[in-house]
């Protein structure tokens, strides 16, 4: 029986990862807003966890070089107005 990826992704994870953070739905709005707002980008919640986790360690990371990756622009049009609307 072949083994699931999962298997080699938790591998990975367990022997490279030292922290994983969370964020909340709020958070990730308010990074969504600022894509739209200060860059014209319509950014997907997931695609925005970089920039929310940036955020949160902001002091940790002053002064050093960082990259974010920003990704996915599949966002429910209604959906998303109600975000702004917030």
């Amino acid at each position: 029986m072949k083994p699931l990826l999962g298997n080699y992704t938790f591998e990975i994870i367990r022997n490279n990862v030292n922290d994983i953070l969370t964020v909340t739905d709020e958070e990730l709005i308010s990074a969504m807003q600022f894509y739209a707002q200060r860059m014209k980008m319509i950014v997907e919640p997931t695609g925005c966890l970089s920039l929310t986790a940036a955020r949160q360690f902001g002091d940790k990371l002053k002064g050093k070089k960082i990259g974010i990756i920003i990704s996915g622009g599949n966002v429910d049009i209604a959906q998303y107005g109600r975000f702004f609307a917030q």
